[in-house]
């Protein structure tokens, strides 16, 4: 039964839970070292990645649970003798020296979860102002930490749930672990499970015309692991430890704002009449520029604003590190200013 089944809204049904494996005798024992990267990702407030797609397929219940279902399901499980860490689990030494390390061994599988609900598509879908709680039941949960024999600990870092509004469209959410990768491991991921997808069941053509990840640990600074592993403090992860989960009622909103190209051209030619001397105005400055000097219209009082963003390394190490590489490789970007030094900056 799903943990939250008993408090569950009314407009989720839960059809499905079961487990997905790669093919036996496909991936063997295996396991992947965190580096660095993956390691600060434990101390996160929130070490959890929510992610959702919407789907605009009108399809009928019975196509649903007897077709789509099945074939998600195999090429998932295709898809994981290749991608093996999301099947595995993240391991936990009782020694705080030791690092921390993706586990697969055979059997190991990843949850599952088929659900049907009767909110409105269209509506969830929109770009206007949304509820969050209307979102969170079509997250899936991540499954029970376990401790092993050696005193480990066991915590799965990766689940699926595809939700099926009838007629409609369906949804495919995911849950996983910042260590398991960053949103450029996802998308090969992704990438590889929707190639075998439409191929009915077949990696030849993800093989062929995709690229298989790297998972050589191509970052080496054991000083640096050392370091992250203390403030980590991984000794305090214990068979008690529970996964971070969405929860509600909340009175958040989720709403999409829209930079069209007009807005975006607009912007840039105002920066460039202003500052002349710079030699390029890239999209990107322009509309985290906006974006921030729209904080001081949310709040009257003198307050310090954060803005931060990711960036994505390994074209900017040296040497550049493969586009294919598993796992982390960001850093982040972060601004403060006062609301009142924004303000000031605007109304000039």
């Amino acid at each position: 039964m799903h943990p939250q089944m008993d408090t569950l809204p009314p407009f989720i049904t839960f059809l499905e839970h079961s487990q997905v494996s790669p093919p036996p005798a496909t991936v063997g024992c295996k396991s992947l070292p965190l580096t660095f990267f993956d390691i600060g990702c434990l101390s996160l407030p929130d070490p959890i990645v929510h992610t959702l797609f919407f789907y605009d397929f009108p399809i009928t219940h019975t196509h649903f649970t007897q077709t789509l279902v099945p074939n998600l399901k195999q090429s998932l499980s295709i898809t994981l003798q290749h991608f093996f860490p999301f099947a595995g689990k993240l391991t936990i030494f009782p020694t705080p020296s030791r690092t921390p390390e993706i586990r697969y061994v055979e059997g190991d599988s990843v949850a599952f979860t088929v659900a049907e609900c009767n909110l409105d598509f269209n509506d969830l879908t929109g770009n206007h102002p949304r509820k969050c709680d209307k979102f969170y039941q079509l997250i899936p949960l991540l499954g029970r930490v376990a401790k092993a024999s050696d005193g480990s600990v066991k915590i799965p870092v990766f689940s699926a749930q595809v939700t099926l509004f009838p007629d409609l469209g369906i949804s495919i959410g995911m849950t996983n672990y910042h260590v398991l990768g960053d949103a450029s491991t996802r998308f090969c991921f992704l990438k590889a499970w929707a190639s075998v997808a439409r191929s009915g069941g077949s990696d030849e053509p993800f093989l062929a015309n995709g690229t298989l990840p790297i998972y050589d640990r191509l970052f080496k600074h054991p000083q640096l692991d050392e370091s992250l592993l203390k403030s980590a403090k991984v000794e305090t992860f214990n068979e008690e430890y529970q996964s971070p989960r969405l929860s509600g009622p909340t009175d958040k909103v989720r709403a999409t704002f829209i930079l069209t190209r007009t807005v975006i051209n607009g912007l840039k030619k105002l920066v460039s009449t202003q500052l002349p001397t710079l030699a390029y105005v890239s999209s990107f400055t322009v509309a985290c520029a906006y974006i921030l000097n729209c904080f001081p219209n949310f709040d009257d009082n003198d307050e310090v604003v954060l803005f931060a963003f990711v960036v994505d390394c390994r074209s900017r190490m040296d040497p550049p590190i493969p586009s294919a590489y598993f796992g982390n490789c960001l850093m982040p970007c972060l601004n403060l200013a006062r609301t009142t030094t924004l303000k000031e900056k605007k109304d000039s």
